[in-house]
């Protein structure tokens, strides 16, 4: 069932906002899609803090944004761009792609884990992935990618636009908040 929400405002329209429990019926299934949404979100929630502090996984501490390590023109100027649109990437490679970049991870991984936003992180998560994926051009026989049409960063991708339309951020999040505050019901986009 979708949850009418009817603002106060006269001048406001009233939007009907699917509920995750409406689009998702079983509790397991809604559960699922929770556990789901926080480790993706956990994802790019880690990225920022690795690239940021430089914790030494993907990212050593000497490399560290707060070190003055430069996270996304690392990545475009590394051997891992290839193909076609390696000029593109390496030229976009400037300081404020890596902020870009950056409160990108960021707001993306924040959004996704509280749930809240969702459609906008679909978009900007989904872009940041697609992006990512074509950089490294996995079409080249001689790359170690296992499956050039599908990878993780498609995957992930994936997993966004389905938390997005599933209005996954009800269960174990703030999703249900978020879409009773005024401003979110007038522009149903933030949803």
């Amino acid at each position: 069932m979708s949850t009418t929400i009817r603002s106060s405002s006269p001048t406001a329209h009233a939007h009907t906002l699917a509920t995750e429990e409406s689009l998702v019926t079983p509790a397991a299934g809604r559960r699922s899609l929770a556990v789901l949404r926080l480790a993706t979100g956990f994802i790019f929630l880690w990225a920022f803090i690795d690239k940021t502090f430089g914790l030494g996984f993907s990212t050593p501490a000497e490399r560290a944004w707060i070190n003055g390590g430069t996270p996304a023109q690392g990545f475009l100027n590394s051997e891992s761009v290839t193909g076609p649109l390696q000029p593109f990437f390496t030229a976009i490679a400037t300081p404020a792609v890596d902020v870009l970049f950056m409160l990108g991870m960021l707001a993306v991984g924040l959004a996704v884990m509280l749930g809240v936003g969702l459609r906008i992180s679909a978009v900007a998560g989904s872009l940041i992935m697609v992006f990512m994926y074509l950089a490294e051009w996995p079409f080249a026989a001689n790359l170690a990618s296992t499956n050039p049409l599908v990878d993780y960063h498609i995957i992930y991708a994936l997993v966004l636009i389905t938390l997005a339309f599933l209005s996954a951020g009800d269960t174990w999040g703030l999703g249900r908040t978020w879409k009773s505050i005024d401003f979110v019901r007038a522009n149903s986009w933030l949803v």
